[in-house]
């Protein structure tokens, strides 16, 4: 039977780039000249640690840094900006974890999306990954297009299509 796998990952090597490109940009920006910003990385649990002098040049890092993620390939919504930078001392200090792999959650919300849409499909939870099986392609080329319009917040691959 043809299936196929929902998945949400980040290249840790895509993110990597992308951090490395930021700081690159940033200290060649005329507005961070003798400005205190750093962006650390930690690729095991893909979190990133930013610090900067005030909350205007935090929010610019961040723009910057989606862009630059986007260009790289990965969507803006792989980046949870729900937490607040708080300020320690002089300077503005934030989290941003990056979603890497789908929550049992937003799996759960996956396959009732997929129930509802009334298609001949079936979807389990493996893991991390949605497996979508179907008699006729026809009808997972149906879930890619639908899930499409989904606003789950989280960004969607699809991957290992078999036939």
């Amino acid at each position: 039977m043809p299936s196929f796998d929902m998945v949400s990952k980040v290249d840790a090597q895509l993110l990597d780039n992308a951090v490395n490109v930021t700081k690159k940009e940033i200290t060649n920006r005329f507005d961070f000249k003798h400005a205190h910003v750093v962006i650390d990385l930690n690729k095991k649990e893909f979190k990133l640690n930013i610090e900067t002098d005030d909350d205007m040049k935090m929010r610019q890092l961040m723009d910057v840094l989606i862009s630059r993620a986007h260009k790289q390939g990965i969507a803006p919504e792989a980046f949870d900006l729900s937490k607040e930078g708080a300020q320690s001392g002089k300077t503005w200090k934030k989290e941003v974890t990056v979603r890497n792999g789908l929550k049992q959650e937003d799996a759960k919300k996956i396959i009732k999306l997929i129930k509802d849409s009334g298609l001949k499909v079936q979807a389990s939870i493996n893991d991390d990954l949605v497996r979508i099986t179907a008699k006729k392609i026809d009808d997972l080329q149906a879930v890619i297009q639908a899930s499409k319009t989904w606003e789950l917040g989280i960004p969607l691959q699809y991957e290992n299509m078999r036939s």
